[in-house]
């Protein structure tokens, strides 16, 4: 209780007296309280305090957040952004967050974790806002990283790029400690738009004027290699080493364009040398190997890898990569040792499949259901798994009876298996076969009533079909759902849509829209933007079409909207 104590003594001045007499009601002739902790109050901090500890972290969070704004109190709103992490609530964190920026709208910490949602939900113009913020403030915002990380995501650079130069051209900008950073940003946009010289131009500049800067020779080296021009990449990361003596980044830069150009023994100098300094660093060891790999330098990438499979404790990682070597040199029994040998990990279910596939290829159909089959003995613990992807397997090689035959008989053996019910389910509902689909969701939900994956497909499933005497039946699943993971975007989505087909738009929107920025999708803006239209928000509902239209390279259910409401194109 003790962070409560300290959170408390910044929150109330109540004063006592060593000369307290006690009467028959102490309280009778006190005055109302104005300033400080009421019963209520108190009452309230403990129970969110409690709650806490028990993991109850959305009630926590609540009850912190009730109190932050009742006595303004930043302090408060920062203990409830901390109990909504734990929450696995990206909702419930985003309005933490917000209102610990509301109470404290000068602190670092809140910019940065409203920046990183801004992020997560895919909107990067929000991001770079609340980026800018903290450079507003003096801080290292990072917008050079922000415009790399942009373009990775695929996000449309021109709004990033606009904003930047408008940031740019105030009259105070250059003043800011960290204007490289924003100049450096505003570069690496204006190459991604084709605006080369413009980005030229300002790397130049800032060359004559802060040529200490390792972030320049980065973003020039960085530059140049997204170019093709791997001679100009190399003088930039041989400058960065002159003002950055041993940077990794540097040597990892020199190593890719010695790379690109072929020189393979002085990439190789290049990476040694990173793993002299960085003796032991397995991470970085498989990096390098993955880099080669990229390039088809099989040789120096098994160099890299081979002390890594035969020490001690080999990371799994290397096992995969060296899998991958011999599978290119069509060492399929080889390649296959390998894979077997990926421990269960992040790599562990891509090293099956890739192996699988391999034997496929290799006409090897019935080695590689074996090969699938001695996996689930071996690794009991990844039994479902290994059968979802045979299934998914056999479904490629267009063996839907033997695919539908593998799960029937494991599910045979474990009829319990949530895992396989619901894939069983799913397959069902893709053929249309809704009541073997209910059927293997309803047995799901029997055994394990808190099974919130299984109420929501069978809840959304009703909605979605539009059953009209059963759409309270799904309002309830769905529903219940929400009461298990509350922070859930899909689940979000399906009781937004339940609550639109029971004919409240009014109801459905919030839902429709905390979904859509907790999970942004093709299908949750076709239901945003269906409500929004029934809802006669026509510019609303046209400008959500237009943005899932730039933004998803599929969008099956925009289109089908589109065909039933030809009014919402932009």
């Amino acid at each position: 209780m003790l962070g409560l104590a300290a959170l408390l003594s910044g929150c109330q001045g109540l004063a006592t007296s060593p000369f307290a007499t006690a009467t028959d009601d102490p309280l009778a002739s006190a005055p109302p309280i104005e300033r400080g902790l009421d019963a209520e109050g108190l009452a309230t901090l403990l129970t969110a305090e409690l709650a806490g500890q028990r993991g109850d972290y959305r009630r926590a969070t609540l009850g912190y957040l009730a109190m932050a704004e009742r006595y303004q109190a930043a302090p408060l709103a920062e203990r409830g952004t901390l109990a909504a992490r734990f929450s696995n609530d990206i909702l419930l964190l985003d309005q933490a967050v917000s209102t610990w920026h509301e109470l404290a709208p000068n602190a670092e910490a809140p910019l940065r974790l409203l920046s990183g949602l801004a992020l997560q939900r895919g909107d990067w113009t929000t991001a770079l806002e609340w980026r800018l913020a903290l450079a507003e403030q003096g801080q290292h915002a990072e917008l050079a990283l922000l415009a790399e990380l942009a373009l990775e995501a695929g996000t449309d650079p021109l709004p990033l790029r606009e904003r930047l130069r408008a940031h740019l051209e105030r009259p105070t900008a250059a003043a800011h400690p960290h204007y490289h950073d924003a100049v450096l940003a505003t570069a690496i946009l204006e190459a991604a738009t084709g605006q080369s010289l413009q980005a030229e131009r300002r790397l130049n500049q800032l060359a004559r004027d802060h040529a200490e800067l390792p972030a320049l020779w980065l973003t020039r080296a960085q530059l140049a290699l997204e170019a093709n021009n791997p001679r100009q990449a190399r003088e930039a990361a041989s400058r960065g080493l002159e003002v950055s003596p041993g940077d990794p980044r540097f040597l990892l830069l020199m190593a890719q364009a010695e790379l690109m150009l072929g020189n393979v023994e002085a990439a190789e100098r290049h990476t040694s040398t990173l793993l002299d300094e960085h003796i032991g660093n397995q991470e970085l060891r498989i990096s390098l190997a993955g880099l080669y790999l990229e390039d088809g330098h099989l040789d120096a990438a098994r160099r890299l890898l081979l002390p890594l499979v035969s020490s001690d404790e080999p990371p799994p990682a290397a096992f995969y990569l060296m899998g991958i070597i011999a599978e290119e040199e069509d060492e399929v029994d080889n390649a296959l040792l390998y894979y077997r040998q990926v421990a269960p990990g992040g790599d562990f279910l891509r090293a099956r499949l890739r192996a699988a596939r391999m034997l496929i290829d290799d006409d090897r159909l019935l080695d590689a259901r074996a090969f699938l089959r001695i996996e689930r003995l071996r690794h009991e613990a990844r039994f479902s798994e290994l059968v979802a992807l045979e299934v998914e397997l056999l479904g490629e090689a267009g063996l839907e009876a033997e695919a539908d035959a593998l799960l029937n008989r494991e599910l045979s053996r474990t009829p319990n298996d949530e895992t396989l019910l619901y894939l069983r389910g799913m397959r069902a509902w893709e053929r249309g076969d809704i009541e073997a689909m209910e059927r293997d969701l309803g047995r799901i939900i029997e055994a394990n009533p808190d099974n919130a994956t299984a109420l929501n497909a069978l809840g959304y499933t009703l909605a979605d079909l539009n059953v009209e005497d059963r759409l309270e039946e799904a309002r309830e699943l769905i529903e219940r759902a929400h009461a298990l993971e509350p922070g859930n975007p899909a689940i979000m989505d399906s009781l937004g849509w339940v609550y639109y087909r029971l004919g409240d738009p009014e109801r459905a929107l919030p839902w429709l829209e905390r979904a859509y920025a907790g999970m942004p999708d093709q299908e949750i803006a076709a239901h945003l933007a269906e409500v929004l239209w029934v809802l006669e928000r026509h510019d609303d509902a046209r400008r959500v079409v237009e943005q899932a239209l730039q933004r998803f390279d599929e969008h099956p259910l925009i289109d089908e909207l589109l065909e039933r409401i030809p009014e919402l194109a932009p």
